[in-house]
């Protein structure tokens, strides 16, 4: 049984940048578990064990949000629809405060200006983002996207407007690391997600608690200490999923491809000379990073 959807309006900021949400949530041109017409969403999702779709339709000052459940709605539902979609759509993030602390910076200030209001939008859930980064690792993107698509058909769940929901960690934990294999994961990532899954399953990996209190270095330690899950992983997983600003992301090769352009270098910085770079930007590096990866898409 279905229940009426929970709808909400969000304000936005004035500044609000829809085309890098929007776009973000593009990847998959196949539209699996997300669809955009025109300036519309459409998020396939679990919503406390239920298939569900946020639909965000962005209007001049506000988004109009609404949530489709397969399966009946609770009391607290409304405010915790009004929380995701803020979430998802980077509004918790202090973006006026550092464009503040940097605008007059002679080298980063030129990119806040450019693009004022940028946001990281963030995905649904902080598993999502872990079993995503995880699947970008040194991998083309559109290799990443092909096999998070299959990933999702694996292992995702219906929802009645036809997109297939993102899979929780018990959808993940339940897979044998042979049908990853299958759809084009390497052995060691398959190893990794199931693995990972099997880990929040369990509760060693708190995923709730953390999402509440942001227990950083509990956090790094924890995920560090799995195979396969590096400080890339980790520091990316921790703004898509967490919207945590502070990662650094050295090791990222267009983070160093860009920054070799607006340093005008002849060579591409390494990865220790990028890290020293973002130190002075702390605890504002990732959204940095984020800046340098829009100038790309320019």
């Amino acid at each position: 049984m279905s229940a009426a959807p929970i709808a909400i309006e969000v304000p936005l900021p004035r500044n609000y940048r829809v085309a890098e949400t929007l776009e973000f949530h593009q990847r998959d041109r196949e539209e699996v578990a997300e669809r955009v017409v025109g300036r519309v969403l459409h998020k396939a999702l679990l919503w406390r064990q239920h298939p569900a779709c946020l639909t965000v339709q962005f209007r001049a000052r506000h988004a109009a949000v609404t949530l489709a459940i397969d399966g009946r709605a609770r009391a607290d539902d409304t405010v915790a629809v009004k929380h995701l979609a803020r979430h998802m759509l980077g509004l918790t993030q202090p973006v006026a405060a550092f464009e503040r602390a940097f605008r007059h910076h002679p080298i980063l200030g030129g990119l806040v200006l450019r693009h004022s209001g940028l946001r990281v939008p963030l995905v649904a859930t902080p598993f999502e983002a872990l079993t995503w980064a995880v699947t970008c690792q040194q991998i083309s993107m559109r290799a990443a996207v092909a096999m998070r698509r299959k990933l999702i058909r694996q292992a995702g769940r219906l929802h009645s407007s036809g997109l297939i929901c993102y899979p929780d960690a018990a959808g993940v934990a339940a897979l044998d690391e042979s049908r990853l294999r299958a759809v084009g994961y390497s052995a060691s990532k398959a190893q990794t997600l199931v693995s990972l899954a099997r880990s929040v399953c369990s509760g060693e990996i708190p995923l709730e608690r953390w999402m509440s209190t942001l227990p950083i270095e509990e956090m790094r330690e924890k995920l560090l200490s799995m195979r396969g899950i590096g400080p890339w992983t980790v520091d990316y997983a921790l703004m898509r999923g967490f919207g945590w600003l502070d990662g650094s992301l050295h090791g990222d090769m267009v983070v160093r491809r860009q920054l070799q352009q607006v340093l005008g270098l002849p060579e591409q910085p390494s990865v220790e000379e990028t890290r020293a770079w973002l130190v002075p930007f702390s605890p504002w590096r990732a959204l940095v990073a984020f800046h340098l990866w829009a100038t790309k898409a320019k």
